[in-house]
């Protein structure tokens, strides 16, 4: 009998699993600690189970983790981590390390569905969602873990596209019974979902970043297809009926394209956008990926762009680039390994 997996389930599915087997019901809550807060690999190690309750737990259940099958270093500290899914196919997590800081970029979906333009992961197309344990695995089995500090749901693939399995990492990542994490420490970035954005948004205190890149909608569209069905001006709309102002924050993705989104003239247009919204704007270097014709924006027009903004009242920086020796686009790593695979066939 194939065996299932312990990772990534929720203090509810372990109290079933552990009343259907005849063990006490505070087994569970051990459990989870082996999982969550010890991250043991090896159901012999939960030496506070009886011996009989782990060799019932070991004939039908395995933890689940699994090493990162490639990694890419940085000369600027960063490292890209390679993992493969149940599928067979391959995601992505980028470690960034930055002074008290150690954030941790996390994938959602094996490609995307969105296909925006810039986008390498978008290239891939849609494969698959990942599951709460192939998300958790990315957080639990790197060698720098247990340095985290933060947590950004920016990787391959869109957060709300796969809201359950999100949503569900999201509670073990905040529960006591879990990593007891507080919701400030992880952000969830989207290009707009709306149909998904109100769930997110009620009932989780994490933090939000919208991806957003050019305030015109007919340019926006010629980049981001999501654009004609969830239009970015009603995704604001609705962010305007939640409070930003005390435990979550609300930021704005800005990726900068030369002589596309980079103007004055489109920094006006930003500022009317989200005038009275309590939010942060970060502004991208863009990354360039094969088949693109966009290129990055030199730093002067970034800096005017910036200062534009700062003046009318936001908080806007130039987010710093980090791992461009290493397969820096998201989801170049993954592309190149899969065709790799595909050339030895």
């Amino acid at each position: 009998m194939e065996k299932k997996y312990l990772a990534g389930k929720t203090l509810d599915e372990l109290s079933g699993i552990v009343a259907r087997m005849g063990m006490p019901r505070f087994t569970a809550g051990q459990i989870a600690a082996w999982l969550y807060e010890k991250r043991v690999r090896n159901i012999d190690e939960m030496t506070n189970l009886s011996k009989q309750n782990r060799e019932h737990l070991a004939a039908e259940y395995e933890i689940g983790y699994s090493v990162p099958v490639e990694e890419m270093r940085s000369v600027d500290g960063t490292v890209k981590y390679l993992f493969k899914t149940t599928s067979g196919n391959f995601v992505e997590s980028v470690y960034i390390p930055d002074r008290d800081r150690a954030t941790l970029c996390v994938s959602s979906q094996v490609g995307c569905k969105m296909n925006c333009y810039f986008c390498m992961t978008g290239k891939q197309g849609f494969n698959s969602q990942l599951t709460v344990r192939e998300i958790m695995n990315q957080i639990i089995s790197i060698p720098e873990s247990a340095k985290l500090t933060n947590l950004v749901f920016m990787g391959m693939g869109e957060p709300l596209d796969n809201l359950d399995e999100v949503m569900t990492a999201l509670t073990i990542l905040t529960a006591k019974w879990g990593f007891a994490w507080s919701p400030k420490r992880i952000t969830v970035s989207t290009i707009g979902v709306k149909r998904n954005l109100t769930r997110f948004l009620e009932e989780t205190d994490c933090h939000l970043a919208v991806s957003l890149h050019n305030p015109f909608p007919e340019e926006r569209l010629s980049i981001m297809p999501v654009q004609k069905a969830y239009p970015i001006a009603d995704i604001i709309s609705l962010l305007r009926n939640y409070d930003f102002s005390h435990q979550r924050r609300l930021s704005f993705e800005y990726i900068m394209f030369s002589g596309f989104n980079d103007s004055l003239k489109h920094a006006e247009a930003l500022a009317k956008l989200l005038k009275g919204l309590d939010c942060r704007i970060n502004l991208i270097r863009f990354h360039a990926i094969p088949g693109v014709n966009l290129k990055t924006s030199v730093e002067s027009d970034m800096v005017i762009f910036r200062d534009y903004l700062n003046r009318k009242g936001f908080t806007c920086t130039i987010r710093t680039s980090r791992g461009e020796d290493i397969f820096a686009a998201c989801g170049m790593l993954s592309t190149a390994k899969k065709g790799e695979i595909g050339n030895k066939c």
